[in-house]
């Protein structure tokens, strides 16, 4: 809820300067998409990022070795099954509402 309201609140203050919005990395539930439709709005489009367990494991490796995180290979593992698992959902409802493009 905090960030959907600081997400807002940026929204709100930029409304008069902009033609739209790109938001990064939000919603990453389907349950926080439906928040954000019902306290903001619905989307005109949605980009998916689409791309192999093994791609994103090897980039966020790579990030490991240029600043200071310390995931191991576990760890990233565990990440990105959790981000799959929770994505699903959301990514099937914005499919539904033809709402989604996915960049390979």
């Amino acid at each position: 809820g905090i960030v959907l309201e600081l997400l807002k609140e940026a929204m709100v203050s930029k409304l008069g300067d902009t033609k739209g919005f790109l938001i990064n990395g939000y919603p990453r539930e389907l349950k926080e998409a439906e928040e954000f439709e019902s306290k903001i709005g619905e989307p005109k489009l949605v980009f998916y990022l689409d791309c192999s367990a093994e791609t994103m494991s090897s980039r966020l490796l790579m990030r490991d070795q240029s600043s200071q995180h310390s995931d191991n290979t576990e760890t990233i593992k565990e990440g990105i099954e959790s981000y799959y698992q929770a994505s699903k959902p959301m990514i099937a409802y914005y499919e539904g509402k033809t709402q989604l493009c996915k960049v390979n």
